[in-house]
């Protein structure tokens, strides 16, 4: 979905002039949830692009379940999908829930713990049955017992109402059933006030070739849609209206970071003027890459879908050989079948883009879930002195610049890059402000071509890369391998000196990087003082807040995000000293802390959390505050 923002025009209908009882607030968190056949990702995708247009800025947060078709009703099988849209800068997809559309007993026992006191819950009443409550684990029937006063319940039998819409179509129970997440999301768009019309146009498209469920399902909308305007809701269910944010004018796409990803890569390629070769084995989170690329061959990009994560890897490696630009990805498993693939790409000395979409684990974990807990991989997950450049995204949006300057980092210092996403930010979306191609500056490569003092081990003195010749280029014919090379001419050599030689330059062009990144610099805050909060990755959001809140209330602290992971930038040790104390949240057990601890001597504190869910702003606030009080 692309829009244009024009800040000079109002695009909020005046909902005074309206018989509504409208609630101003600048800002919701709503969730729908439901079975993984209920459609709730398709729910959330279709409020989302409504909002989007809208004009309020947003960040998605969707939850599969770890179950391809768990059965139906159980609670390990609830697909969620949450969105938080307002008015005012959104860096997360909420903490606590104000909203939560239930389409069962299951979904609804697994998520009310989120919700705000005072929360309002829709429900598909008739999914409330005997065997779905005990499905589900409840002994009463929690909408007749009480246990819900503490917030506004609104039972409707949609199923009902949904079937009985849907029968002129002359559809089958079971595909008339299937209509009811449209009935839902019509009604939340009237409690929104968010326009119908962008998700009638996606139904009649997504199902071109079957009118008769297009119609059935646009038909379900509405009558969702009509049932908030016509009835006679109880008290304290009201519709919400939240303005549009004041962001940069602009064209702006709504995109996940997967996206956002992949459209880096293809930018990086034509700003290298290099082909892509993007050779992948599916693995839950990082499928999407694949699937994406795929689609955009006109760019000059080749996909593979190689037997295993090994003939991925070695695809991609073979194809920087031939004077592409290699791709590949995984999740944490999939990059250490890969690693040994890795390694033969730094000792040869090619670039290389390797993309883990991190998840839970260890083996197979938690597979839909969200984690860091691949960083001490990632910076030392090879055999012998194996180092190469790491760096992270921090939104779904920044997926993109990140993509870039790995491709920069990769031609121009002849390495394999590892970048680390999520799967938070790989499934989360957010509004992209595209940027114009033309204010990014290129960094074509310069192959060799010249043959007269050819030699494949022959270095740029400045950043110590070795040179790039195509294969077949006439005087370049050349070979390189996994096996130790001679430092002056490339041949085969199992000298000792030669390796400590060989071993040391390989180091020193990766540690010379941090020359050729920028400084880092503070997110929000001051440069010194009481408290720096030091992040990396997906964290950025829940931090940018948690440090804002406090900062509002008076407080020392400032937010330190670090994309560079391996090398480090040069001017980070000295930043960190600027402040009496720091703490770092990471969802793992502690590992950039430790890099931090050990690389600067500085006894910085740790903020974990494994859960396979993200951070709440929330969660970051009281440790700010427990870390400043205990530094009194």
């Amino acid at each position: 979905m692309d829009k244009r923002v024009d800040n000079t025009m109002s695009v909020v209908e005046d909902l005074s002039d309206l018989d509504l009882r409208a609630k101003a607030v600048s800002g919701v968190a709503i969730r729908f949830t439901g079975d993984s056949g209920d459609g709730m990702q398709l729910t959330g995708s279709s409020f989302t692009e409504a909002t989007a247009i809208y004009g309020n800025d947003l960040a998605t947060f969707p939850d599969f379940p770890a179950e391809i078709r768990a059965p139906a009703g159980s609670t390990f099988g609830v697909s969620a999908f949450q969105i938080y849209f307002g008015s005012e800068d959104v860096t997360t997809a909420g903490d606590q829930v104000d909203v939560l559309v239930a389409m069962n007993p299951a979904a609804l026992i697994t998520n009310v713990k989120d919700l705000a006191v005072g929360g309002l819950i829709i429900v598909d009443s008739d999914a409330f049955t005997s065997r779905n409550l005990t499905r589900a684990g409840y002994k009463s029937n929690p909408l007749e017992d009480g246990s819900l006063d503490a917030y506004r319940l609104l039972a409707i039998d949609i199923t009902k109402q949904v079937v009985e819409v849907v029968k002129p179509h002359g559809l089958s129970h079971k595909f008339a059933v299937r209509c009811k997440n449209m009935w839902t999301l019509g009604l939340t768009m009237w409690l929104f006030d968010r326009s119908r019309d962008a998700a009638i146009n996606g139904l009649r498209a997504k199902f071109a070739s079957k009118p008769e469920i297009a119609e059935a399902n646009v038909d379900a909308l509405n009558a969702g849609h009509t049932y908030g305007e016509t009835a006679e809701l109880p008290t304290g269910i009201e519709v919400y209206k939240i303005p549009p944010a004041d962001v940069t004018p602009g064209l702006y796409r709504n995109t996940t970071g997967t996206e956002a990803m992949a459209y880096g890569l293809i930018a990086g390629g034509q700003l290298a003027e290099l082909p892509i070769v993007f050779a992948s084995y599916p693995i839950t989170p990082a499928s999407g890459l694949l699937h994406t690329l795929s689609n955009q061959k006109q760019f000059d990009v080749i996909t593979f879908q190689a037997e295993d994560e090994i003939a991925a890897v070695c695809t991609a490696i073979g194809a920087s050989f031939a004077g592409s630009l290699g791709v590949t990805s995984s999740s944490g498993p999939g990059i250490s079948l890969k690693g040994e693939a890795i390694s033969l790409a730094c000792a040869t000395e090619l670039p290389l883009i390797v993309i883990n979409t991190q998840r839970g684990g260890p083996s197979t974990g938690l597979p839909t879930k969200t984690e860091q807990s691949d960083l001490n991989q990632a910076l030392f997950g090879r055999h012998a002195d194996t180092t190469l450049p790491v760096i992270s995204a921090s939104t779904s949006s920044d997926c993109f610049d990140v993509a870039i300057e790995a491709v920069r980092i990769a031609t121009q210092f002849r390495t394999p890059v590892l970048i680390l996403s999520d799967g938070y930010l790989a499934n989360a979306s957010q509004p992209w402000r595209i940027p114009d191609f033309n204010d990014i500056e290129p960094f074509a490569v310069k192959f060799e071509v010249e043959a007269a003092g050819f030699s494949p081990a022959n270095r740029d003195p400045e950043t110590l890369a070795r040179v790039w010749a195509k294969p077949g280029t006439k005087g370049l014919e050349h070979r390189i391998g996994g096996i130790e090379r001679d430092f002056e001419t490339g041949d085969i050599s199992y000298d000792s000196d030669n390796h400590q030689k060989m071993t040391d330059i390989r180091k020193a062009k990766i540690d010379g990087i941090a020359k050729y990144i920028p400084a880092q610099d503070v997110v929000i805050g001051n440069d010194s003082g009481k408290l720096a909060v030091v992040g990396w990755g997906s964290t950025h959001g829940a931090i940018y807040q948690g440090v804002k809140r406090c900062r509002a209330e008076g407080l020392d602290v400032s937010h330190i995000h670090v994309r560079y992971l391996w090398p480090l930038p040069l001017n980070l040790g000295e930043l960190l000293s600027r402040f009496d104390s720091l703490l770092v949240p990471e969802m793992n057990t502690g590992q950039f802390v430790e890099v931090i601890r050990s690389r600067f001597l500085i006894d910085a504190q740790r903020l974990n959390k494994v859960s396979g869910q993200p951070f709440k702003i929330r969660e970051i606030e009281e440790a700010i505050k427990a870390q400043l009080e205990s530094h009194k």
